[in-house]
């Protein structure tokens, strides 16, 4: 037992200096790594000794010994509970993503496809991993708007991961989707989302993301976003300005774009648009037929992609 209490001090060590000390800056992969395993080590105590009475009784001492010792010295620290234990990788977390110091290498571990955390979750439509740090994400950037005025420093950040990312950049697309959906409904929260949403633009990120993630997907977020919604349709507009008619092939094919789609997948972007937002659809349609008398209002097929586009879509 004396092993066990000096094991469950030291993790509850380990959460203070996570979230509140600059020794952060010298972690690498395995000292992350070896942070999650002592959370999980505490998970496993509390499944382990919660309906031992005797146990829990021990256990709750040596918890208040070592909260009273870290108060001492740490201005702002949060005491551990015994209820705390089930949720330790969850405070590892949070302490990490509050915690200024932290560097950008391990930030960019903790949104790599395969996070050090446990995120086994109820799968969704971004994926449980996503979701987990869909969440991660939100938290770190309300620290650091929270921290500081500038918005210049959260757009830093924002970058770094999305460079640590390049190799996974579908799953990258799915954290930010599952960052967008997040559900608590507050100022701050739609503010963020709304940042976040400035920052996909400003880097050209959302033709990715548009390209990268199921349809299903991005309709919930369309759903959920008119800022989404108006720049989703502004790139399917684009992909199919980059279209040219190719006569060996006998279908619009893009030139440009990168990376490409297909006519047929524009075209179920846009049934599936229309689906989900159905008022949308007099006004694309308007703006549309615009576009192909503007390049002649023929409606011989190969001449306009918008006039096949709307011959497609109106079938």
């Amino acid at each position: 037992m004396e092993a066990v209490l000096k094991n469950l001090a030291s993790t509850v060590e380990l959460l203070a200096v996570a979230a509140h000390s600059g020794v952060v800056e010298q972690w690498d992969k395995q000292t992350l790594s070896r942070a999650f395993h002592w959370a999980r080590y505490c998970e496993h105590l509390f499944s382990r000794f919660h309906n031992n009475s005797a146990v829990r009784r021990i256990m709750e001492k040596q918890l208040q010994l070592t909260n009273q010792s870290l108060q001492a010295a740490i201005p702002g620290y949060t005491e551990v509970s015994f209820s705390d234990l089930p949720r330790c990788q969850h405070h590892l977390l949070l302490g990490l993503l509050n915690n200024p110091k932290l560097p950008s290498s391990i930030m960019r571990i903790l949104f790599d496809s395969k996070s050090p955390a446990d995120t086994k979750h109820n799968q969704s439509a971004v994926g449980a991993d996503a979701e987990v740090q869909g969440v991660m994400l939100m938290e770190r950037l309300g620290a650091l708007m929270s921290q500081s005025s500038e918005a210049c420093r959260t757009e830093h950040f924002l970058d770094s991961v999305l460079q640590g990312c390049e190799r996974a950049a579908e799953h990258f697309c799915r954290v930010i989707a599952a960052a967008l959906l997040t559900t608590e409904n507050s100022a701050s929260q739609t503010a963020l989302q709304d940042f976040l949403m400035d920052w996909l633009q400003k880097k050209h990120m959302l033709m990715h993301m548009c390209s990268a993630l199921p349809t299903t997907l991005l309709m919930d977020l369309a759903k959920e976003h008119l800022k989404f919604r108006d720049a989703y349709y502004d790139v399917l507009k684009k992909w199919a300005s980059d279209m040219e008619y190719s006569i060996s092939e006998g279908e619009w094919v893009q030139t440009s774009t990168n990376p490409t789609v297909s006519f047929q997948k524009l075209t179920e972007h846009f049934q599936a648009l229309f689906d989900t937002c159905p008022s949308l659809r007099d006004d694309v349609e308007k703006e549309l037929n615009a576009l192909k008398i503007s390049d002649g209002d023929f409606d011989v097929r190969g001449l306009s992609v918008w006039g096949d586009l709307l011959s497609v879509l109106n079938r």
